[in-house]
């Protein structure tokens, strides 16, 4: 057993300080990594705001995690020391639910977040149950890899789940850390890709990022124009929108799948639905199956995050950062400890 060193808030709102804290025995199943980057995602930021209401602390968060494996358990399959890994949003399940069995394990009823009732990746270490812990492959940029395991997974699990097809429609909404991703996995996938933005500014952004066309959420003309035309509409904001405006760009059989952390109800009219035959959906990141072959087709596409570095010291200036809306678009921790 040995003490590790980590990042740690003690209350809601409270900036994150030094935490020294031991473990325990590594578990038959675990595998302990050292961590050398981790991604800083706005879950992190509401986890450590308590916004959830599921926060536990101390909390040391980051559920983005990259490293190599220094300790495996007795039990652990398939895995090796000095093997390069990612960790995400969850760092265990039950493994024998149909969930899990079924390789849905993010869906577990007992599925354990990274970052609630477990110290995350702010730190140099951090465990995880042995089917989370997911290859990372060699052609993958391990700098920026480590948004790709939360973020990443979030919007191309609906072009996994949904059987979305190169031919399909495929719009965006929000130009941020999730949506600059879904851009890019939407227009590699084979789909005509449409953005949406509040903010002109992101206009040659997103067409860089992968969209055909660029719509602004709050030009009702614009909107118009598009009415009809949308297959699956993939909406990664946790803010209010027009959802009424937004159910009209959808085609019949069309699809809005919701992965931003909306707290507020969504209005939305039973007709606006059965008119079109339309559906609502949301999903949360993915199974270890899932991330593993996210990963696979970005590496085969080039596909990374547009990601700017912190040292993990320097870790409260970042989340000032992040909270002022100011990240282009992921943020990354460097692990500096000494």
């Amino acid at each position: 057993m040995t003490e590790t060193r980590g990042w740690a808030t003690h209350g809601p709102k409270q900036k994150l300080e030094l935490f020294s804290y031991n473990d325990g025995p590594l578990g038959p199943e675990e595998v302990e990594i050292a961590v050398e980057y981790c991604g800083l995602c706005h879950s992190d930021l509401s986890i450590i705001n308590n916004d959830w209401a599921i926060s536990q602390y101390p909390t040391v968060p980051g559920h983005e995690a990259v490293g190599k494996i220094v300790g495996i358990g007795e039990q652990v399959k398939g895995l090796k020391i000095g093997q390069r890994v990612g960790v995400g949003w969850n760092a265990g399940s039950c493994m024998h639910c149909h969930q899990c069995m079924t390789g849905n394990n993010n869906l577990c009823a007992e599925a354990a977040p990274t970052i609630v009732g477990h110290h995350g990746g702010f730190a140099d270490k951090v465990r995880a149950h042995w089917v989370w812990a997911i290859p990372l492959p060699d052609a993958l940029d391990i700098a920026g890899a480590g948004p790709l395991l939360c973020g990443g997974i979030t919007v191309f699990s609906p072009l996994l789940t949904f059987g979305v097809k190169p031919t399909d429609h495929v719009g965006v909404v929000g130009i941020g850390g999730l949506g600059h991703m879904g851009l890019k996995f939407a227009n590699a996938w084979g789909c005509e890709v449409t953005a949406f933005t509040s903010n002109p500014a992101k206009t040659d952004e997103a067409k860089g990022f992968g969209a055909h066309r660029v719509v602004s959420s709050r030009d009702s003309g614009d909107m118009q124009k598009i009415a009809n035309s949308l297959d699956l509409l993939i909406v990664t904001v946790n803010t209010p929108l027009d959802w009424p405006a937004l159910l009209k760009t959808l085609k019949p059989n069309g699809r809005m799948h919701v992965v931003g952390a909306v707290l507020e109800p969504m209005p939305i009219a039973a007709f606006d639905l059965i008119s079109g035959q339309k559906s609502v959906s949301g999903s949360p990141t993915g199974g270890p199956t899932a991330i593993a072959t996210m990963l696979e087709f970005a590496a085969r596409h080039h596909i990374v995050p547009q990601v700017e570095h912190f040292p993990m010291s320097k870790v409260n200036d970042a989340l000032e950062h992040l909270a002022s809306g100011k990240a282009r678009y992921r943020i990354v921790l460097d692990a500096d400890f000494v």
